[in-house]
C-alpha cells in the first residue's frame, strides 16, 4: 500500500515536471521569434536615412504649475536618451524649427553676437532678437557647444539688464550651466535698488543642486530677515563645518543671529551681500566711494540715501560723482543739486556767458546751470541750454544732461522758439515711444493702403474675401493709366503671391521687381537652412531703426525672404508696421 502511495506520488511530479518543461519550451520559442523580428526592426532601421527636418516630439513636463522642462526625445541605438533644451518660445510662435542653427558654423554666430552687442537695437529688433534667441532649438553643430551658446544668451541677458526675462528663463528651465550667475545677477540687482524684500524672494530659485558660495550666504541672511533663525542657524553652521564662511561673515552673522551683543564694525566692499551687511551692522556708517567702487555698491548708496550731496567742495569728489552719474550707477539729479549748492556772486551770475570761459569743468557746468534757472526769457535759455551742452560733451559726461535737455525744450513755448533754432530744439527732444498703432485707414486707390492688406492686419481673415477685393481693387487702380506701382505694391504682391491668393492674369508680377535685389549671401542662408543666422542677420540689418522707418529697397528684400523661408508670422508683423495708413 505504502508503495504503491511512492509510485503514484513520483508519477505527479513526472507529469507536473513534464509539463512545465513542455511550456517553458513554447515560451522560449515566441521569444526566439520575436527578438528575430526585432532584430529585423532595428537592422531596418538603421538601413533608413534619417531626415535631419524630420524633428523629435517635444514632452513638456509640468512642475510646480509655473516650472516647464523640454526633453527631445530621439530612438538611437534602440535606446531613449532626453536631451534637455533651454528657452522660453515654443519654435510655431515665429515659425521657426528645432533646427535653425543647427547648420551654422557657431563662430559666425558668435561673431554676429558681438556685432549686435555693439548696436542699440530698436524696441522691434530687440524683441525679435530676445524671441529667436531664447526658441527651443538644437544648438549648431560646428564650433559652438550647447553650454557655449547658452553662454552668449546668458551674457546678453545680464548685460542689457533684462531682470523680467531672467525670472522667466530661471522659472522655465529647472537646471543649466549658468544658473547660479544669472541667481546671483538678480540677488545683486534687488539689493542695489535696496529692495531686499524681492532680493530674497530670488533666493528661492537656489535649489539644493547649486553649490554657490555667495548664494548659500545671501540664503542664510534671507533666513533672518524673515524671521526663520532655527533654520538660518542650520544653514550658518553647515557653511562653517564646509570651511565655505570667513571671520567678516560670521561676525555679522552671529550679531544678527542675536548670539554676539555687537559687530566689529568693519565695513567690507568685497562684494554687495557684504557691502549690505556693513551698511545694517555698522553704527554711524559712512563710505566714502572711489572710481574703482563697484557699479551695484554706487546704485545701492544712492537707492538707500548713503550718499550726502551737501556742501560738497572737493573737485575729487565732485568730478567722480559726475563720473558715476555718466555711468548710470549715481542720481543724475543729485549732481544738479550738487551745481546748484556751489557759490557764485551777482556778477558771475550776471556775466556767465563770458565768466564760464574762464572757468573749467564742473565749475563752468555749474555757472551756466545755475543762471539757466535765473533766466526769464526762453531765448537766453536756449542760448544757455545748448551752451550748457557743449560743456557736458567737451568732458564727455553727455548722459547726465540729454534728459534734462529734453525736459527744458519740451517746457518751452514752440512759438518762442525762434526759427534758427527750432531745428536744433527739435534734434535734442527726446520723444516718447507711443505703442498705439492707431486705427488703420484704408485707401482703395493706393494698392498697399486698399482693404487687400487685410490678409497681414487682421488675425484669421478669409482669404476667399480678401482675394475677392484684391482682384476688384487691382483691376480699378490698373484702369489708371498715370498709376505708378510703388515698392511696397510690389511687397504686397509679391507676398499675396507666396501665399497663395489668385493673381490677375495680366500681372507680371517679376517686371516690376526687376530693379529691386536680394543679398546673396543673405539668400544663400535660406537655401543652406541656416534659419537662425537669417533672423540675425535681419535684427542687424534693422538694427536701431524703427521698423515702420525703413526705406522701401531694404523692406523689399527683408520681405521677400522671409516669404522664401515661409516665416509668415514675423513678416505679417513687419508688414502690419510698415503698409497700413494709421490714424
Amino acid at each position: 500500500m505504502l508503495l504503491t502511495k511512492l509510485l503514484n506520488f513520483v508519477n505527479t511530479i513526472f507529469i507536473i515536471t513534464l509539463y512545465f518543461c513542455l511550456f517553458l519550451g513554447n515560451v522560449s520559442g515566441e521569444e526566439s521569434i520575436d527578438i528575430w523580428k526585432n532584430q529585423n526592426n532595428e537592422i531596418k532601421k538603421n538601413n533608413e536615412i534619417k531626415d535631419i527636418n524630420q524633428e523629435p516630439k517635444i514632452n513638456i513636463l509640468k512642475k510646480n504649475n509655473t516650472t516647464q522642462q523640454i526633453l527631445i526625445t530621439e530612438e538611437k541605438d534602440s535606446e531613449i536618451n532626453p536631451v534637455k533644451l533651454l528657452g522660453l518660445h515654443d519654435p510655431g510662435k515665429n515659425d521657426l524649427t528645432l533646427n535653425m542653427w543647427v547648420n551654422t558654423d557657431g563662430e559666425i554666430i558668435r561673431n554676429t553676437f558681438n556685432r549686435i552687442a555693439k548696436i542699440e537695437l530698436s524696441d522691434f529688433s530687440e524683441e525679435l532678437f530676445e524671441e529667436v534667441i531664447f526658441t527651443y532649438s538644437y544648438p549648431p553643430n560646428k564650433n559652438l557647444s550647447q553650454e557655449d551658446f547658452l553662454k552668449l544668451k546668458i551674457n546678453w541677458l545680464i548685460n542689457n539688464s533684462k531682470i523680467k526675462l531672467i525670472e522667466d528663463f530661471l522659472n522655465n528651465n529647472l537646471e543649466f550651466s549658468g544658473r547660479p550667475k544669472l541667481i546671483k545677477y538678480l540677488v545683486d540687482h534687488y539689493i542695489a535698488t535696496a529692495d531686499i524684500s524681492k532680493s530674497c524672494e530670488n533666493a528661492n530659485f537656489i535649489n539644493i543642486e547649486i553649490k554657490d558660495d555667495y548664494l548659500d550666504k545671501f540664503r542664510v541672511y534671507c533666513l533672518i530677515l524673515n524671521k526663520k533663525t532655527e533654520q538660518a542657524q542650520i544653514n550658518f553652521d553647515l557653511l562653517r563645518e564646509e570651511n565655505r564662511s570667513d571671520k567678516f561673515f560670521d561676525d555679522k552673522i552671529l550679531f544678527l543671529l542675536g548670539i554676539n551683543t555687537k559687530s566689529d564694525n568693519k565695513i567690507s566692499d568685497k562684494n554687495l551681500l557684504y557691502f549690505y551687511l556693513s551698511s545694517i551692522t555698522v553704527d554711524d556708517f559712512k563710505y566714502e566711494p572711489t572710481n574703482k567702487t563697484e557699479k551695484n555698491i554706487w546704485k545701492y548708496l544712492t537707492a538707500s540715501n548713503l550718499i550726502s550731496t551737501n556742501e560738497i567742495q572737493n573737485p575729487e569728489i565732485i568730478n567722480k560723482y559726475e563720473y558715476a552719474a555718466n555711468e548710470g550707477n549715481f542720481d543724475k539729479d543729485k549732481i544738479f543739486e550738487i551745481y546748484l549748492s556751489l557759490p557764485f556772486n551777482i556778477n558771475q551770475l550776471i556775466n556767465a556767458k563770458t565768466v564760464h570761459l574762464g572757468l573749467s569743468g564742473y565749475e563752468a557746468r555749474a555757472l551756466i546751470y545755475q543762471k539757466i534757472l535765473l533766466s526769464e526769457k526762453d531765448e537766453n535759455k536756449l542760448d544757455l541750454l545748448f551752451i550748457l551742452k557743449d560743456l557736458f560733451e567737451k568732458d564727455k559726461l553727455s548722459n547726465i544732461y540729454k534728459d534734462y535737455l529734453s525736459n527744458t525744450l519740451k517746457s518751452i513755448n514752440p512759438e518762442e522758439i525762434p526759427n534758427s533754432q527750432k531745428k536744433l530744439v527739435s534734434q535734442n527732444i527726446i520723444l516718447e515711444k507711443n505703442n498705439n498703432l492707431g486705427k488703420i485707414k484704408f485707401d482703395d486707390k493706393i494698392l498697399h493702403r486698399s482693404k487687400a492688406i487685410k490678409s497681414f492686419t487682421e488675425e484669421s481673415p478669409s482669404k476667399d474675401k480678401v482675394n475677392k477685393e484684391f482682384l476688384s481693387i487691382y483691376k480699378k487702380i490698373s484702369k489708371n493709366k498715370k498709376y505708378f506701382f510703388s515698392t511696397k505694391d510690389v511687397i504686397l504682391l509679391e507676398t499675396l503671391n507666396s501665399d497663395g491668393y489668385i493673381m490677375p492674369k495680366e500681372l507680371d508680377i517679376s517686371s516690376l521687381s526687376k530693379n529691386l535685389t536680394i543679398p546673396s549671401n543673405i539668400n544663400d542662408l535660406i537655401k543652406k537652412e541656416e534659419i537662425g543666422m537669417l533672423m540675425l542677420k535681419l535684427v542687424e540689418i534693422i538694427g536701431s531703426d524703427d521698423v515702420e522707418n525703413l526705406d522701401p529697397e531694404t523692406l523689399y528684400f527683408i520681405v521677400s525672404l522671409l516669404n522664401k523661408a515661409k516665416i509668415k508670422k514675423v513678416r505679417n508683423k513687419i508688414l502690419n508696421l510698415t503698409l497700413p495708413l494709421r490714424v
